[in-house]
């Protein structure tokens, strides 16, 4: 069996397995990105408080494998309170712990970056707040952090991988399973590969154009 027989001998599989990465990374990605940015626009603003709590938690995951951290919550920590929790929920909150502090720490990180001298010199052309921040912050911080997401939501694609050794019915495992039954590992993960490279290529080489177009030092002065 080459590549294609196996796909569409089993695209059913396939396509149940997809749908569970893609639910995954929604719940990642959206989690993610809205309260990684309010976590780190409060830490910028609230350095003392909520900027060693965005540190810290970025630390302790950078420090940490998320496997470790993701074998904790679905084993010891489930049996320490007695209870039973479906492991795709387990897989969603470790990854997106993981990604909150990423995109906090990101984000915290370019606000306090921020050139002091763009709200000076849009304090003496008379702009106003508003308009200091819908003008000439979020514009500039939304080009200058949008390759970085970018990227950042393509590791959390790739780390949806670890669900499936918590028994999540994702792509990966999928594949493990069918592989089991027909052992053709070349075709599988070779199919499994094109799949991964099809969905991130496009994304990084975007990143890449816009990190290049648009980005620059923060730190300047």
């Amino acid at each position: 069996m080459n590549v294609l027989d196996i796909l569409i001998t089993y695209h059913v599989a396939f396509l149940q397995g997809l749908r569970v990465t893609l639910e995954l990374c929604a719940v990642i990605w959206t989690s993610g990105i809205i309260l990684g940015v309010l976590l780190g626009v409060a830490g910028a603003h609230d350095p003392t408080g909520w900027g060693r709590f965005t540190r810290g938690g970025s630390f302790f995951f950078s420090a940490i494998p998320t496997l470790v951290v993701l074998f904790w919550l679905h084993y010891p920590a489930q049996a320490v309170l007695n209870v039973v929790i479906d492991p795709f929920y387990t897989a969603s909150l470790t990854f997106s712990l993981v990604n909150i502090f990423g995109v906090g720490e990101m984000v915290r990180q370019a606000v306090v970056d921020f050139p002091k001298q763009y709200i000076i010199a849009g304090q003496v052309c008379g702009l106003s707040h508003r308009d200091l921040v819908t003008k000439i912050q979020l514009p500039i911080l939304f080009r200058q952090l949008l390759p970085g997401m970018m990227v950042q939501q393509v590791m959390m694609l790739h780390m949806t991988l670890f669900a499936s050794l918590i028994s999540v019915e994702e792509i990966f495992r999928v594949s493990q399973r069918i592989n089991s039954m027909i052992y053709r590992p070349v075709e599988i993960y070779t199919a499994l590969a094109f799949f991964f490279l099809l969905v991130c290529l496009p994304i990084n080489v975007a990143a890449a154009y816009l990190k290049k177009r648009y980005t620059r030092d923060m730190s300047e002065r």
